[in-house]
């Protein structure tokens, strides 16, 4: 029965550590990574047709702890009263610093 009881009251807590972080990655990519390497030029995209009610968020590169990774474009429904502005690396004092995408105000 005990076993029972802390199984049912870890549930929750697994929900919200499985849910959480995919919730949060669809809104924003980090901001905080700080690299030595360069990002390599970002890939030509196909943009697709435009879709109403939604922007084009470019494909951007992502590092991983190790290397950098491309992530696609895709569409992201647009914000009423906001622009989307692009995730983007700038490199400071030979460090490359990322700038995860974000909605901003009109």
């Amino acid at each position: 029965m005990a076993n029972r009881r802390q199984f049912l009251s870890a549930v929750p807590a697994l929900f919200v550590a499985l849910v959480a972080p995919h919730a949060s990655a669809q809104r924003r990519e980090r901001t905080d990574i700080v690299v030595n390497v360069a990002p390599p030029p970002p890939r030509r995209e196909r943009i697709p047709r435009p879709r109403r009610g939604y922007v084009w968020a470019q494909g951007y590169w992502r590092w991983d702890g190790r290397r950098y990774v491309w992530v696609p474009g895709n569409w992201v429904q647009a914000r009423r009263g906001y622009h989307w502005t692009a995730p983007r690396w700038e490199e400071r004092d030979g460090r490359h610093r990322f700038s995860g995408g974000r909605w901003e105000r009109d």
